[in-house]
């Protein structure tokens, strides 16, 4: 009989404090449940259906990973289904990957750091990025050199619309710059319950990024032309994410807060004119994407507040919570900044975090 035969009963919500919840720190209240078992599935989505049929007058449903790219009210309207399902296993193996899958409750730091101990290099670009593993398609994530969509195999999911089961190969997972089907979907619609990677056997370091050809740890290996091992760049990377940015269980933030805006090449190409110290990186569809630090560090927002929050002192990127911060303190300053940015460089900055109101 498979797992999902053994229908258990859906998870059961109940008003819970979520302050520890989001990496931002705000104060929040909801109906929350917990999902540690996939048995419990549907008997979910049986419940769900019978509340869109006027059977059942709950809130519509919000999935929660790590709650570390979040900004939440203080009672959001929606129910919220925290996803605890736990366990790493080495799912398949060919010639050339080793495909390793891991739960959508297991932290996406402690995941990566796994499988370098076992031996299946490939995602050590991506180490210290918060969150869970089951969060990390919805994003997309991504950082110094590396997407994630450049080493998924597929990702198991719940569509809890149709009240079934599928895997999704990444082509079919509609991946873009930090975007994907599972979070332009609809809230509430996809739960992703599984994520499966393929890991280079003959791997090969990915240090197109400046920050890490330039680091001490590396650059010996890379000035004798060596290669550097998968834990050094995982150290690395490591390094200079703690040097940069701040620790979420010391002060409040959600990572990256904007975008890095993509524009046209005649667009990048006036503003390099005007900004010759203008950071733009050149992409594949012969756009420009220009980094979003800069342009909001530039237009005088490093290190300035405005209430309980402001962008943060070593990283103009990162929104951070001072203490007492509110959803609307969050937005207020997200709006703030876009419009100084948009007066200075007529570039539209995009925010990361999911509003959940």
């Amino acid at each position: 009989m498979s797992l999902h035969a053994m229908s258990a009963l859906p998870p059961v919500f109940s008003e819970q404090d979520l302050h520890a919840c989001n990496t931002l720190g705000l104060p929040a209240r909801a109906a929350v449940a917990a999902l540690e078992d996939e048995a419990a599935i549907p008997a979910l989505c049986a419940a769900l259906a019978a509340g869109q049929k006027g059977g059942d007058a709950a809130a519509p449903l919000f999935i929660l990973g790590g709650g570390s790219n979040l900004v939440i009210a203080a009672r959001p309207r929606r129910r919220i289904l925290r996803v605890a399902l736990r366990g790493i296993r080495l799912w398949r193996e060919t010639a050339d990957h080793w495909i390793v899958e891991a739960a959508a409750g297991e932290s996406w730091h402690g995941f990566v750091e796994h499988c370098l101990a076992q031996g299946w290099p490939g995602l050590e670009n991506l180490a210290l990025i918060p969150g869970t593993v089951g969060a990390a398609p919805v994003q997309n994530i991504g950082a110094y050199g590396l997407e994630l969509d450049q080493r998924l195999h597929s990702v198991v999911a719940w569509d809890l619309r149709a009240g079934r089961e599928c895997t999704l190969r990444p082509a079919a997972c509609g991946f873009s710059y930090r975007d994907s089907l599972f979070k332009r979907d609809g809230a509430g619609r996809w739960l992703i319950v599984r994520v499966r990677f393929a890991l280079p056997k003959a791997w090969t370091p990915r240090l197109d990024y400046p920050d890490l050809r330039d680091h001490p740890g590396l650059r010996e290996s890379i000035d004798a032309h060596k290669k550097p091992s998968p834990r050094q760049i995982f150290d690395a990377v490591c390094e200079i994410r703690r040097r940069k940015l701040p620790d979420p269980a010391v002060q409040g933030n959600a990572g990256s807060f904007f975008k890095n805006p993509v524009v046209g090449a005649a667009q990048a190409a006036d503003l390099e004119r005007l900004f010759p110290a203008l950071r733009a990186y050149p992409q594949a569809d012969g756009r420009v994407k220009l980094a979003a630090g800069w342009l909001i560090e530039q237009a005088g927002w490093k290190g300035r507040r405005l209430g309980p929050v402001g962008m943060h002192e070593r990283q103009a990127l990162v929104l951070v919570n001072h203490g007492g911060a509110q959803a609307a303190d969050v937005l207020a300053l997200a709006d703030a900044v876009r419009a100084d940015v948009h007066q200075k460089f007529g570039v539209d900055l995009e925010r990361e975090p999911v509003i959940l109101d």
